[in-house]
Parts: C-alpha cells; sequence; structure tokens
C-alpha cells in the first residue's frame, strides 16, 4: 500500500475554489528435423525398395518475451471509451499562473472513486460538454495526467490535470475559445466530468529506482513529470523508493508562469543529492551570448554533462510540451553527437528501442 506523506500542494489561495472534501517479439520459424517412414525405388539396387525414415515439420513460432524497463506491469489502458465513459466530479479548480502571466493554466482536481486506475506518465481523455457546429457531441481531448497514481489527495480516488487556457484571434479578427480547455478551466466544484481512458505507456517511469532521469518539459508538458516526482520524492511506498538522479528542465516564458515552482523547490531543498531543478524563463532571463532562454539554451549550458550521462544504461529521458522544443534538443545532441563520430538520428533510435528516450510533444 502507498501512503502520501504530508506535503501541501502550492495553490494560490486566492483564485482557489474546492468541495469539502511486455513487448513480445516473434522469434522465426525454426525447422526441425524428425524421423517418419516413406518410400522410393533405388534403381542402383536393382529396383529394391529401401526404406528411409525422414521428415521436415516446422513448429509455431516462439514467444520471447521481452522485459521492458518502465513500470508496466498491470497498467490498464482504454477501460473507458468514448461511448461508456466515467463520468467524475470537479473537487478543485485553481489557476497556477500569475495575473500578468500571458495566458492562463489551471490546476484541477476529479473524483474517480478508484474507478480510473492510472500510471504516472498516463493521459485520461475529457469530452466537454454540448455540441459542435454540426449538433454533434465534441470529440475528445487527451490530457497529460498531473498526479501520482494515488492522487493529490493520497487516496486513490482523484486524478489532476494541469490545463492552459486556449484563447487567440484568427485571421479574420476573431477572437476564438478553445472548446476543452476553456471548458475546464470554467468548470466549478461539483460539476461533473467526461473521462475516458487511461491511455499511453510511451511516458511510464523507469522501473530502476536508481536511474538518472532527464525530464524536459515546456508549459503545461509539465504535468506527467509533476507525478514522477510526487512518487519519488513527496510518497512513501513500500515497492519503490527513489534513490537515483531527477532532474528536470522546465521552459517558460515568464516567471509568473512558473508551474509548481514552490513544490519543486521544497523537493530541492529536501533531496538535494537527488533532484537536480532548471528552469528557462525566455522573455527574462538569456546565457553569455545575450541569447533568449529557451530550453534547449538552458541544456547547452550542461550540454557535456548531458552526453554523459546519455551514454549510460540507466538513464532515460523524458520530453514533453510543445513540438518546437524538438529540434533545438537534437541540434544540441547532434552536435555532441558528432564529437564523439556517432550520428546522433540513428543514435536517438537506439536509444528509443532501449527505451531511454521518450517524446510525447504537441
Amino acid at each position: 500500500m502507498a501512503a502520501a506523506v504530508s506535503a501541501a500542494v502550492s495553490f494560490p489561495s486566492t483564485k482557489s475554489t474546492s468541495l469539502p472534501c511486455r513487448t513480445s517479439i516473434i522469434a522465426p520459424e525454426r525447422v526441425i528435423f524428425k524421423k517418419v517412414p516413406f518410400q522410393y525405388r533405388d534403381v542402383s539396387s536393382s529396383g529394391r525398395v529401401v526404406s528411409i525414415r525422414a521428415q521436415v515439420t516446422t513448429e509455431a513460432p516462439t514467444k520471447v518475451e521481452k522485459e521492458s524497463k518502465k513500470q508496466d506491469e498491470g497498467v490498464i489502458v482504454n477501460k473507458f471509451k468514448p461511448k461508456t465513459p466515467y463520468i467524475g466530479r470537479c473537487l478543485l479548480n485553481t489557476k497556477i499562473t500569475g495575473d500578468d502571466a500571458p495566458g492562463e493554466t489551471w490546476h484541477m482536481v476529479f473524483s474517480t472513486e478508484g474507478e480510473v486506475p492510472y500510471r504516472e506518465g498516463q493521459s485520461i481523455g475529457v469530452i466537454p460538454e454540448g455540441v459542435d457546429k454540426n449538433g454533434k457531441p465534441h470529440k475528445l481531448r487527451l490530457y497529460s495526467i498531473a498526479s501520482s497514481a494515488i492522487g493529490d489527495f493520497g487516496d486513490s480516488k482523484t486524478v489532476s490535470l494541469c490545463v492552459k487556457r486556449l484563447v487567440y484571434t484568427n485571421d479574420s479578427g476573431e477572437i476564438v475559445k478553445g472548446v476543452c480547455s476553456n471548458f475546464l478551466c470554467d468548470l466549478k466544484p461539483g460539476s461533473e466530468v467526461t473521462i475516458t481512458g487511461p491511455v499511453g505507456k510511451e511516458m511510464l517511469m523507469p522501473k530502476d529506482p536508481n536511474a538518472t532521469v532527464v525530464m524536459l518539459a515546456t508549459g503545461t508538458g509539465i504535468a506527467p513529470f509533476r507525478s514522477f516526482l510526487w512518487k519519488m520524492f513527496f510518497e512513501k511506498h513500500e515497492d519503490y523508493t527513489f534513490n537515483g538522479l531527477a532532474w528536470l528542465f522546465l521552459g517558460v516564458p515568464t516567471s509568473s508562469s512558473l508551474l509548481y515552482k514552490e513544490e519543486f523547490e521544497k523537493m530541492q531543498e529536501k533531496y538535494p543529492e537527488n533532484f537536480r531543478l532548471d528552469f528557462a524563463v525566455s522573455r527574462e532571463q538569456t546565457n553569455e551570448q545575450g541569447e533568449k532562454m529557451y530550453i534547449q539554451t538552458r541544456m547547452a549550458q550542461y550540454a557535456e554533462e548531458l552526453w554523459e550521462l546519455l551514454k549510460k544504461e540507466n538513464t532515460f529521458v523524458y520530453m514533453c510540451g510543445l513540438k518546437g522544443m524538438e529540434k533545438g534538443i537534437d541540434d544540441i545532441m547532434g552536435s555532441l553527437a558528432a564529437r564523439d563520430g556517432i550520428d546522433w538520428i540513428e543514435h536517438k533510435k537506439k536509444l528509443k528501442k532501449a527505451e531511454q528516450w521518450n517524446v510525447e510533444v504537441y
């Protein structure tokens, strides 16, 4: 059984509302020789009939189990589907960005009563209320889960999301609001939420409690890593104690957009040998060359160290957030790999196959 230790969730009180409350590899067919009788006429033996016992047969392919390096044992996917969803309720919804941040991001907690058994790194689908312009129900949107498997309340009966409200002006000058993000950010405690899933195995945590886990996030891409870090540092588990190194890089535009900052700083203070934390605030920070501090810019400051870590079999890299971050990171790794005469794109494929390079971008 897992139990959450005392750890406050860093939500601003002024905006908060709450209710009381295994990969299988198929081996090639094996050719096996067995003896059975058949006859032929041997002309060199004066027409004698000579019995020879021989036969070629094939057996069904043999499955070879490849043990995953991730915590995938017993993982459940798609328990709830669009036609048979789970109906939960909003327990808490709070804005976690400052008033001067470029856009709003909200942290929300939904009840599941233990019926949506997810793992750290998985996602759930949400179907917003109402219908689209054709009068059909809205399609589901997927969101990375921001809570550990036992949830923010430690009772395995809730699931949390980190959602940015999408609002933009289109080419016609009209203000457009994202259907699902605005539905979620506007939820009041007690409101029903239509949930599907859980889904996904790409971002599951590594099994090795001594692993090095490098997490690269932009904006709400922080969600799965909050779930990782809560399990590593805010909870006690009989079957899991993290003794490795967790290194988080979080990129945001402004300091008022830093998500869960107080939580992460508390972890770093309590576990300085096991947790490293680096922020990249693009509109406020620059490097020595005067370049804006994007996540790849911050990583470049530790490039040599990161490359050496990647050479180890127990280093796992996870990337979540805006798709644009991927190219910048590839550029850094490509130049480092080239020094060792390694083609980064090919090397990255090997890392992915070994489950050491995991990406979920949008």
